[in-house]
């Protein structure tokens, strides 16, 4: 039996060998044992269903809480040659009827519902009338009333199944799931424990990153400047945020879609779909978007402010790298953002019981943004994952914290300049004064004045703007709330004033992918053709096959059908329905491309993909670094690393900015440092072309942008 179901894996999903865990459940299910399956979404839940479903005779009928869901998985199997629908309320009266009439003559191998449809007398004398396979239920975790996105009309299914009469077994798959939500399961749908599959929670593909201090707006506008082309999901706190923050983006250009409640069904429909198609690669939403879309090439996933609690912050995250491919988990956080939860927990309609529960899980995602400890290690504790696991090496705690700068000093100007303008101003207001910029305000409120007035003119006005950000972050400054928030002292600026406290902080550089193992411009063709052939079909372009697989494709090229059907996520299946039209892109690409040697993957062989450029691990400018630090000269890593010089150089800038210490003595001595800067200072237009030609001849280009690095003025 299992030889069928490995067969059935590769002819139609394209895939070699099971995941950890799927074949734990298939074997369950197939022998008609009552299972529930406990998987990081990405871990292929879905595949534990549909091969049973293909094996066995009869209906598989799915419940799912979604229709956005149910939708792309029926697209899937379609695309697959699998006869599938779905029933819900997208659908006319007269569809739903006609639908009800193929299912009851046993057309479909699957059949998805939503949970209302088992209120409906008409429905459970149709599926009494079928040759049930299997009952799936979908995002499990809906059922239990400890759930975080518990819903009564999914829980109230139970007793309606015994209506339906022998069911030869039930299935329960869920992402996130703490042991108490996961003993209800079990109890309302009895499943033995040891009947549990619980593959733990562990996500090594994402890389999770806490960023506090920054604006958030200017944070976002900068990741989407380094992660261009990339499609992410931006989650808010409220509406009012999802707006502001689409307004702003939109107006510089980005192209972007939203969703949230607030908005009519059709624009909300006409957003995810756009989304989905690839035509607005940024989604910009609370909440309300996102539990079971299918969409595997989501690369990023930012919160612009603190979830409620984990179990929905680490679905929302989890909705990045669901392909396998590396992805970013980005909180930007803020304390205001605590009492923002604190309000929405209170407003609710919760018992008293049920808030408190509520206020366990806040403290709980409270910790994880304030844990010095690796990130990835808490929310696995937090579920309990009881297998062994060591810090990730990738989360921003991992990463960065050992790179922390003592700002002690600056951050003492910057609270006496707040108490000196009198706490009546914002942070833009105190950033200028501190800059000593001659912006006609400061001058109107004579602040121009005060003993603080240029105190950190070495640093851009960004800069000191990011610290003021940082300090009210870590509540050392106090903001008064309104249209315009005034900074105010408290306890703790004052223990930072008399010395007693030290500052640190550490810059939360903007996460970079790794330099492409692939060829970009073979698999920019792919995704073109994909887009094409996807809107031809009315179907999401991941349907027809993955990012991961088309990268694939672009590592390895292959020439013929075999070789293609050695590719991870090719099946027969998919062949026979797509595989020319691409195999066609790979033979045209690879006549413009005569010097790109045939890297065929053959199946049991460890197949060489296009080589990277760098040697090491990690960032690039990181990896430039890590050999200057070993002592190679810039002229020697320029030569290994096959790039010039210059590039050499902005990467060890680019180092010293994210916190990496440099020896600046290379560069230039203390006398030339004074130099530069007293002619910058000199010089009514700042930049390096008038700053160059005000020096020595002797004083080069990289001398100069050295010392301004350093100084924080570059």
């Amino acid at each position: 039996m299992i030889l069928e179901q490995e067969s059935i894996l590769k002819q139609y999903f394209g895939y070699e060998s099971f995941r950890p865990g799927q074949k734990e459940v298939i074997e369950r299910v197939i022998s008609s044992t009552n299972t529930l399956a406990v998987m990081p979404t990405g871990g292929g839940k879905s595949i534990c269903y549909q091969v049973p479903g293909l094996t066995l005779d009869g209906t598989a009928i799915i419940i799912s809480p979604l229709i956005s869901l149910m939708k792309d998985q029926v697209d899937s199997l379609l695309a697959l040659g699998i006869p599938a629908t779905f029933i819900n309320s997208s659908l006319t009266t007269e569809e739903q009827e006609n639908r009800m009439t193929e299912i009851a003559q046993g057309r479909f191998k699957f059949v998805y519902v939503a949970p209302e449809r088992f209120e409906s007398n008409g429905f459970i004398q149709v599926i009494r009338g079928l040759n049930i396979s299997l009952v799936a239920f979908d995002e499990a975790h809906c059922i239990s009333q400890w759930g975080h996105d518990f819903r009564p009309s999914y829980r109230s299914i139970v007793p309606n199944l015994k209506r339906i009469g022998t069911i030869p077994v039930i299935m329960a798959l869920t992402a996130t799931a703490t042991e108490e939500v996961i003993s209800d399961i079990q109890e309302l749908l009895h499943i033995h424990s040891q009947n549990v599959i619980n593959t733990g929670f562990a996500r090594d593909n994402l890389a999770f990153h806490i960023v506090k201090g920054k604006d958030r707006t200017s944070y976002i506008r900068a990741f989407l400047e380094e992660h261009q082309e990339e499609s992410g999901i931006i989650y808010t706190a409220t509406r009012k945020q999802a707006d502001a923050l689409y307004d702003q983006l939109s107006s510089r250009g980005i192209h972007v879609a939203k969703y949230h409640a607030g908005m009519s069904e059709q624009a909300r429909k006409q957003a995810q779909a756009a989304f989905i198609h690839d035509e607005s690669p940024i989604m910009i939403a609370t909440n309300a978007f996102g539990m079971g879309i299918d969409k595997s090439n989501v690369r990023y996933v930012i919160h612009y402010a603190m979830p409620m609690n984990i179990e929905s912050y680490y679905q929302e995250a989890g909705r990045a790298g669901r392909d396998g491919e590396s992805s970013d988990c980005i909180l930007l956080f803020s304390p205001q953002d605590i009492q923002l939860q604190k309000f929405l927990i209170e407003r609710s309609l919760m018992d008293e019981a049920a808030k408190q529960n509520e206020y366990k899980k806040l403290q709980a995602m409270v910790n994880y943004c304030h844990t010095q400890g690796c990130l990835s290690s808490f929310i696995l504790d937090y579920f309990k994952d009881h297998n062994s696991h060591e810090n990730c090496g990738r989360c921003s705690n991992c990463v960065e914290k050992v790179e922390r700068t003592d700002i002690t000093e600056e951050a003492q100007m910057i609270l006496s300049c707040v108490k000196r303008m009198g706490e009546r101003f914002g942070v833009s207001m105190t950033a200028k004064v501190l800059k000593g910029s001659n912006d006609k305000k400061v001058h109107e409120f004579n602040l121009s004045t005060l003993s603080t007035y240029g105190l950190l003119r070495a640093y851009t006005e960004k800069e000191i703007t990011e610290r003021i950000h940082f300090l009210v972050a870590e509540q050392i400054l106090s903001t008064e709330e309104g249209k315009f928030p005034t900074l105010k002292l408290n306890q703790q600026s004052i223990e930072v004033l008399k010395g007693n406290r030290k500052v640190e902080m550490y810059t939360a550089p903007i996460p970079t992918g790794d330099e492409d193992d692939y060829y970009k411009d073979l698999f920019e063709a792919l995704r073109a053709r994909r887009k094409q052939m996807a809107d031809e079909l009315n179907v999401p372009p991941y349907v027809l096959f993955s990012d991961a697989t088309l990268k694939e494709l672009s590592r390895y090229f292959p020439v013929t059908k075999d070789d293609m059907l050695e590719i991870k996520g090719i099946g027969e299946k998919k062949y026979d329905q797509y595989g020319e039209a691409f195999l066609e892109v790979i033979q045209t690409w690879r006549k413009e491309h005569p010097e790109a040697k045939t890297r065929v993957k053959i199946s049991g062989s460890s197949p060489t993909p296009k080589p990277r450029k760098k040697e090491d691990e990690g960032p690039s400018h990181l990896a430039s670094y890590k050999l200057f630090q070993s002592g190679k000269s810039i002229k020697d890593i320029a030569a290994i690393r096959d790039m010039t010089i210059m590039t050499i150089e902005n990467h060890l800038f680019k180092a010293f900015k994210d916190g990496y210490p440099i020896a600046w003595n290379i560069f230039f001595n203390e006398i030339e440092e004074a130099k530069v800067l007293e002619v910058r200072n000199s010089i009514e237009e700042p930049k390096l072309k008038p700053l160059k030609e005000a020096l020595p001849e002797e004083y080069d280009y990289t001398k100069i942008k050295a010392v301004l690095v350093k100084n924080g003025l570059m």
